[in-house]
């Protein structure tokens, strides 16, 4: 193994380094300016270069650009005594390994020093990305299904209902049975009907008229024009307001449709395949959801698996986003340690594959090394058990009130509200041995007020404590 370079114009510096990599039996050269390191790097690279910044004569950051120029596999760790914003951003924009601000923990800086030793060997081939990604990644039985029925469904123009929970990547499905079609070489065009309040919801759809209404100085084609011989892709289609739900059945069952304000009918000559998080039997049952729409969406029904479902996909898919986010930002791509990729194949994911590709993002941006630890991940994915204690009766409560609002109850805030109160106070107490004033206090609330509250809602207490 070739040695640690050490550059820094101050000797203390140099001789605590010295000291310190000794102790640990790891090679070293010390040099004292850049212009030195930058003589001797003509004979070959270090394994890790730690180099200071302000030096007389080249600085450390040409120093580092130097070596990133030739070498780009060395780990370049920055130090120095002037920490600012300016320095620190310059380091990274260089692809510095850490930024090491003065004065430092030795042992920490040894750590570091011998992190960036075992990155340095590790096998560069590992984080090459495939030459070329393919439309949707799985390897997992449950996406085996999904690919059959993207296949199958190659030669049909049938209407598609895509089921998962957000995040799943249903748009992708969308996309990959639009170019798996016949109607390939015609648009795709997507719509979010979840995020279109309703009077733009119904022009984007189908257009309007010049007149049509306020501020409707020109005519516009909707979004069952634009996609005319293609495919529309109504995303969140459980959102969609009652009377629109109204026009898309029309428009299902006799391909025809009307601009906004208008008076000549329009055949339309679209595939509508359409996306939902929600359950859909549930909204009909409710009466949120037309019934005579859901059986004319749900011709074909394709599930797409949540990420729990297909564990075994998070490594394939983590490699595929660091690379990714590294090709977008033009850097080299980060490699997830294997306990690092055991660590989040355990968690649960709710955001699914969006929330690992956002956790793959913020890796390239802020994890220090190029092969990413557990403990580089963020504090919520570290330990997962105390974000998951904070959202779990969150969870329960909104299973609880979708329950009883399917059975069709009403009043569900008075009850519900009734007892959170009770378990609040009761718990407070409890915590408290029935000092009243004392479960006030934690509760953030005054003595008359938790008093009342224990008569109106028959919590047994002490009557004075």
């Amino acid at each position: 193994m070739k040695p640690v370079w050490i550059v820094d114009d101050d000797r203390s510096i140099r001789w605590v380094f010295e000291k310190a990599l000794g102790r640990e039996g790891i090679a070293y050269n010390s040099f004292s300016s850049a212009e030195e390191a930058l003589e001797a790097l003509q004979g070959g690279p270090p394994q890790v270069l730690v180099s200071d910044i302000r030096m007389p004569g080249p600085s450390g950051l040409e120093l580092l650009h130097t070596v990133k120029e030739k070498h780009p596999a060395v780990p370049v760790i920055v130090m120095t005594a002037y920490s600012d914003l300016e320095s620190a951003v310059a380091a990274f924009q260089g692809g510095a390994y850490e930024y090491l601000p003065k004065p430092f923990d030795v042992d920490q800086a040894v750590d570091l020093i011998r992190r960036a030793l075992e990155e340095s060997q590790r096998d560069a081939a590992a984080v090459e990305p495939p030459a070329e990604a393919p439309e949707i990644l799985g390897q997992a039985p449950a996406m085996q299904e999904v690919f059959r029925a993207i296949g199958r469904l190659s030669q049909s123009s049938a209407t598609v209902l895509i089921t998962g929970e957000s995040g799943t990547g249903k748009e992708l499905v969308a996309l990959a049975l639009h170019r798996h079609s016949a109607r390939a070489p015609r648009p795709f065009v997507a719509i979010n009907t979840a995020a279109m309040p309703k009077d733009l919801l119904e022009s984007e759809l189908f257009g309007h008229e010049r007149g049509a209404f306020t501020g409707a100085q020109q005519q516009r084609r909707g979004r069952f024009e634009q996609a005319e011989g293609g495919t529309l892709f109504l995303d969140e289609i459980g959102d969609m307001p009652a009377d629109l739900q109204t026009r898309l059945l029309r428009v299902l069952s006799e391909n025809s449709y009307y601009r906004v304000g208008g008076h000549q009918q329009i055949k339309a000559n679209v595939r509508v395949i359409a996306a939902t998080h929600q359950n859909l039997e549930n909204r009909v049952r409710e009466g949120s959801f037309r019934e005579d729409l859901f059986h004319r969406l749900n011709v074909i029904r394709i599930r797409l698996p949540s990420l729990r479902e297909r564990r075994e996909d998070i490594p394939l898919l983590a490699r595929h986003f660091l690379a990714r986010s590294a090709t977008q930002l033009g850097v080299d791509p980060k490699r997830l340690s294997d306990a690092a990729l055991e660590h989040l194949s355990r968690l649960e994911l709710p955001g699914n594959v969006r929330q690992l590709e956002n956790l793959c993002h913020w890796l390239t941006v802020m994890a220090p090394g190029q092969v990413v630890e557990q403990g580089d991940l963020p504090a919520e994915f570290r330990d997962p058990g105390a974000a998951a204690s904070t959202t779990d009766w969150v969870t329960a409560l909104e299973q609880e009130v979708e329950r009883r609002l399917a059975r069709g109850e009403t009043g569900i805030l008075d009850v519900l509200g009734r007892q959170f109160e009770r378990s609040l106070i009761a718990r407070a107490l409890a915590r408290t041995g029935g000092r009243r004033i004392e479960a006030a206090n934690l509760l953030g609330m005054g003595r008359n007020t938790i008093t009342r509250k224990i008569q109106e809602l028959g919590i047994e207490a002490d009557d004075e404590k």
